[in-house]
């Protein structure tokens, strides 16, 4: 199986190169087309997206994951970032920002976990025939996103199946921030050279992770040199060993 994950920037970034509030407000335009045509050789059988407009002024009210599962041929899966009680979902720019699953095959099963503590909350868990993924966009303070990571833990370990956990943990200290996870719950990084994937001109910091439990072997990792977010993707093929 081949799984993609990107930072896509509500596909604003040609607009946040110039200035990162521009890009935050900005419209989408064809930039989204952009990123979707980059996506269509890669043939992922399942992705997930960081960043999602679910249909604001900015990507002309139109859901960006419904539009790209369309053009792609793929089932997709999309929920808001913030909490249904915060007062995020009552402002209408950002209760339509969220992450997403597109998947080639039917989604046999999702569920949708927030966290208590964190400006963004959202975990997607996805169930596939073989594999589990988890879907995670961490908060910026350093103490919220460790309570998230403790939250995380316990979370993965009643999973039981072979499962993937992946998204932007905004680890601003790299793969150390999360390494009691990994130690606790067996989980290994798709990267082993542990390359930066942030900002995508120049890569610095370590923010995008795919950990994947003992029972996924994986045949390659990369990330393909493209700038059209601020992050760069992130592409790995793996097997599942059957139990």
């Amino acid at each position: 199986m081949r799984f993609l994950l990107y930072n896509i920037c509500y596909a604003t970034h040609g607009n946040q190169r110039k200035l990162p509030l521009i890009g935050m407000l900005g419209r989408t335009h064809d930039h989204l087309a952009e990123i979707t045509e980059f996506i269509r050789p890669l043939d992922p059988d399942v992705i997930g997206l960081i960043e999602v407009d679910n249909g604001s002024y900015r990507s002309g009210k139109k859901s960006q994951a419904e539009k790209m599962a369309e053009e792609l041929g793929h089932f997709h899966s999309y929920c808001s970032k913030y909490g249904t009680t915060s007062r995020w979902q009552r402002i209408p720019l950002y209760n339509k920002q969220g992450n997403a699953f597109l998947a080639k095959d039917t989604i046999r099963g999702e569920k949708f976990h927030y966290f208590e503590r964190g400006m963004k909350k959202l975990v997607i868990e996805l169930e596939l025939e073989k594999v589990t993924i988890f879907l995670v966009h961490l908060a910026l303070s350093y103490k919220a996103r460790q309570e998230q990571i403790l939250h995380l833990y316990h979370l993965v370990k009643e999973t039981g199946r072979p499962y993937i956990l992946a998204g932007d943990f905004n680890a601003f200290m790299g793969e150390k921030e999360i390494q009691l996870l990994m130690s606790a719950s067996g989980l290994q990084n798709a990267d082993q050279n542990m390359q930066p994937s942030f900002p995508s001109h120049k890569p610095q910091k370590h923010l995008d992770f795919i950990l994947h439990s003992s029972e996924i072997t994986v045949n390659k990792f990369w990330m393909p040199d493209v700038q059209l977010s601020d992050h760069l993707p992130l592409v790995v093929d793996f097997e599942v060993t059957e139990a």
